[in-house]
């Protein structure tokens, strides 16, 4: 039992040491101040919007997509999913209002998803770089400028990633808890990704990629949940690199309540257990830069999860004084370091982001004990209905997050 101990402990130590050193990269390169950059000539973008039944906060969306500011050839297409509220008809009425912004309606074809609607989006535009956004996000009117300055200034780079921030973080402790989650684990540790290896993963919106990737990395899976996690094993896989953008911003609306929240994390988890065997199946997703995002995968769907068991075990027998140990191991220790840089990563991102609020502060604490152990029963979740889906050999289907209207 001492030699188990000691091997767990040291792999504890390893993983949260590499999580430490990865959030210190991540705010040094989020503290850099970033040369300013002009471009001789700005490549035609194309913005994608995939929407189904988004009428609720789709007029904030369009607004939005209004005021962006880019020197070059811009247009907005809104690709409508066979919407049955009053999606087509705001999308219309902008559509009339502003020559660059288009409203499609998407053929129904199976697999149904996401990824299907994209699909079809890059078949029927013809610009340089494609920029998806969610259908309740509302980018900040220089993001789209900044992401391709970056994307054509960094050598070998096939498109960039922004910062995805939470509109509504003051409804309530869960959005609080989900921009905390988004500053540390969504900007910090993806920026300390890119400044230490060079490294970068999409996010599934505010990310642009050039067309001549997508095309070369075979567009998206149609089967894959986690569709932006997927085409970043496929361009990194043909040598792409994807920088990080922290100042293109955008807003998005999270979860309000703990069902929806429930019901998107879980489809996440789904997505990311499809890509764990899809990158197990081929080795040639552990080779190159492709090897830190296979890593990644590993490390948080797999040895995160079993730490997270260990480190509970932990921390309920030590509190019953049954933590003692020959070894050199202190069970208890361990515990309270994990927490501890779980909450430091949360304040520094805070500190990044220019505001240090008490309220805040309490959450981080709170968060260890709460939202980071509802992983636990996402993990399971996600098996089960994986499991159920290939065993009934079904199809994916997107589950679309509920939205809320925006009172801001």
């Amino acid at each position: 039992m001492n030699i188990v101990l000691s091997i767990i402990s040291v792999s504890f130590w390893i993983l949260l040491s590499y999580y430490s050193v990865l959030t210190i990269a991540g705010i040094i390169f989020r503290g850099q101040k970033k040369k300013t950059i002009s471009l001789d000539h700005y490549p035609s973008v194309t913005v994608m919007i995939p929407a189904h039944n988004e009428g609720v906060v789709l007029a904030d969306t369009l607004y939005a997509m209004s005021k962006i500011q880019y020197p070059g050839k811009l247009d907005i297409y809104l690709l409508n999913d066979n919407s049955t509220d009053d999606t087509g008809e705001i999308a219309d009425y902008y559509a009339q209002q502003f020559s660059h912004i288009h409203h499609i309606e998407v053929p129904p074809v199976s697999p149904s998803g996401k990824s299907r609607v994209l699909n079809y989006g890059i078949a029927i535009t013809e610009s340089e770089y494609i920029c998806v956004y969610d259908a309740d996000n509302q980018p900040e009117p220089d993001a789209i400028r900044l992401l391709v300055e970056s994307a054509e200034t960094t050598p070998r780079a096939v498109g960039a990633v922004g910062y995805v921030k939470t509109l509504n973080e003051k409804a309530n402790l869960l959005t609080r808890m989900i921009a905390l989650e988004f500053s540390v684990f969504q900007l910090t540790m993806q920026a300390g990704r890119w400044k230490l290896f060079k490294v970068g993963s999409l996010t599934g919106t505010n990310m642009l990629v050039s067309r001549k990737a997508l095309k070369k990395a075979g567009g998206y899976d149609p089967y894959a949940l986690a569709e932006d996690a997927d085409l970043t094993l496929s361009l990194t896989e043909k040598g792409g690199l994807l920088p990080i953008v922290p100042e293109a911003r955008t807003w998005e609306q999270e979860p309000e309540n703990f069902r929806v929240w429930m019901k998107q994390r879980t489809r996440w988890m789904q997505g990311n257990l499809y890509l764990i065997g899809k990158t197990l199946r081929n080795p040639k997703y552990f080779k190159g830069l492709n090897f830190v995002h296979s890593l990644q995968l590993l490390l948080v769907y797999v040895c995160f999860v079993f730490f997270l068991i260990v480190s509970d075990i932990w921390f309920v027998m030590g509190l019953f004084g049954k933590a003692e140990s020959t070894t050199f191991v202190p069970l208890l220790i361990l515990w309270f370091e994990s927490w501890l840089i779980y909450f430091l990563q949360l304040v520094a991102s805070q500190v990044m982001d220019k505001k240090v609020r008490l309220k805040d502060l309490l959450v981080s604490i709170l968060m260890y004990f709460t939202y980071s152990q509802l992983w636990l029963l996402l993990l399971a979740r996600g098996v089960y209905f994986q499991y159920k889906l290939i065993r009934l050999k079904q199809e994916p289907v997107w589950d679309k997050t509920v939205r809320f209207k925006n009172i801001s």
